[in-house]
């Protein structure tokens, strides 16, 4: 392994130090070039997580040997996924966006392994609140340089806390979506704790089939780029990255909560009879995401959202495994392999008594036509173009992602898990900690409506 002996600077407020974690050449050069599916990625700021782990109750480590484990497990991990030490990178001969592998070993390659130390951060209060502190778990994160390529793939940041530690990660979302980026955690944690199970799971593959897209083909990849990206190396001029400071709430619904809420919807069908033949029970994403976007609407009604207004909710499908592709995607793939869909109905028909009803069903049957033809919304971004923000539910994450259970570095479950990437608006879902069918809503919203959805949520939820 290159690199220095990474150094901790005490400091009474916030300190940090820097290295880089670097790899031995592989076998052979790997130059994976991004597909349709990659490229809208490139101009999308990159995902952030932070994982707290409070102290309570003496099962730390002490700091030095805890940040010599993870950067230990870190580079043996990485060689099972190369491309997240190397550099997404732009081809000029052909027109082509690139993740670099042999960068991890070159100059310019490696992830960027930040250690520090915030006094003034109280691990077991930040991850109590269901209010985010969201100067803490932004500066818990590090930064990652996407604007041009070549760019970072992923950079790690250990922090010492007051009670705890923080580990956050930043990765590039073209190399990466939520599926993988908790794939990565879990083998991390895995190697971090000497699982021999994790360490002999099936290896991720990086190479995507050649998934049929309308009009398909390399040119179409390379005229998607051009549209979203048309002054390479510059790589977001569209997405400009200011942070989003609006506040943030996350809600844990408990197994029993979610199977009242599917009830109560199954129960409201009655009074929609055009709902009646097709709507079946709902999932736990239907159910919540149809809630939160009901209660989205009631928060902002009526001096933001009028009656008569449409209005939107887009989620994000995983192709892996889908019968609707041809070639299937493998479920071990690991890369950016999500399509995005959208759901829309009048603000009218949501406020009605039956709302989350018929924004249930109208959800429903999107997600039965994305799992049909999955790559349909493979060019999701288009619909930034004309999409009234204000009016916008972004849905993100998964309730089956295991977030808490494969998070386990050798010292316990995090206490808590956040997205710290989120924009206004938008609601992450991850299963709950402890299992058992629970899930985590984190939902960022204006200051103005949030105080409305929360009593509009949690009074669906438990009437």
């Amino acid at each position: 392994m290159a690199g220095h002996t990474t150094k901790l600077v005490r400091s009474s407020a916030s300190s940090a130090m820097a290295t880089t974690v670097k790899l031995a050449p592989p076998e052979e050069d790997m130059v994976l070039r991004l597909c349709a599916l990659d490229v809208p990625w490139v101009v999308v700021p990159p995902i952030q997580r932070v994982l707290l782990f409070d102290d309570a109750g003496g099962q730390l480590p002490p700091f030095p040997f805890l940040v010599g484990s993870l950067r230990a497990s870190l580079t043996a991990t990485l060689a099972r996924f190369p491309p997240l030490a190397g550099r997404v990178v732009f081809l000029p001969s052909t027109g082509d966006a690139a993740i670099d592998c042999s960068a991890s070993y070159s100059g310019g390659g490696g992830v960027r392994f930040v250690v520090a130390e915030m006094d003034d951060a109280d691990a077991r209060k930040l991850a109590a609140d269901a209010d985010h502190d969201v100067d803490a778990f932004r500066a818990f994160t590090p930064e990652l340089q996407t604007d041009a390529l070549p760019a970072e793939v992923l950079a790690v940041r250990v922090t010492r806390l007051k009670g705890g530690v923080a580990v956050g990660v930043a990765v590039h979302h073209a190399v990466a979506d939520g599926r993988s980026l908790w794939r990565f955690l879990e083998a991390w944690a895995g190697a971090c704790r000497g699982d021999d199970a994790v360490l002999v799971a099936a290896p991720p593959t990086f190479d995507l089939p050649d998934v049929a897209l309308p009009a398909g083909g390399e040119e179409l990849v390379r005229s998607t780029l051009r549209k979203y990206a048309p002054h390479l190396p510059l790589a977001n001029p569209q997405f400009a990255r200011n942070p989003i400071n609006m506040p943030r709430r996350t809600f844990t619904l408990a197994a029993q909560l979610i199977h009242r809420l599917k009830q109560r919807i199954v129960n409201l069908t009655t009074s929609v009879p055009s709902v009646q033949p097709t709507m079946a029970a709902p999932s736990s994403f239907v159910a919540i995401t149809a809630l939160t976007w009901v209660s989205f609407v009631r928060s902002k009604h009526p001096v933001t959202i009028s009656d008569a207004d449409d209005v939107y909710l887009l989620f994000f499908f995983d192709c892996r495994g889908r019968r609707g592709i041809d070639p299937q995607v493998s479920d071990n793939y690991f890369g950016t392999c999500i399509t995005g869909f959208l759901v829309k109905a009048t603000a009218s028909e949501l406020l009605a008594e039956d709302g989350v009803a018929v924004a249930a069903a109208a959800l429903q049957g999107e997600v039965r036509r994305a799992a049909e033809n999955p790559v349909s919304g493979w060019n999701w971004l288009d619909l930034f173009s004309w999409l009234p923000q204000d009016r916008l539910v972004n849905v993100s994450g998964s309730t089956r992602f295991p977030a808490y259970e494969v998070a386990d570095f050798g010292w316990g479950a995090p206490s808590r898990t956040e997205l710290v990437s989120v924009n206004n608006g938008q609601v992450v879902l991850i299963a709950a900690k402890g299992g058992c069918g629970g899930v985590q809503a984190s939902v960022c919203m204006h200051p103005d409506h949030m105080d409305a959805f929360n009593a509009h949520f949690l009074n669906c939820l438990v009437d």
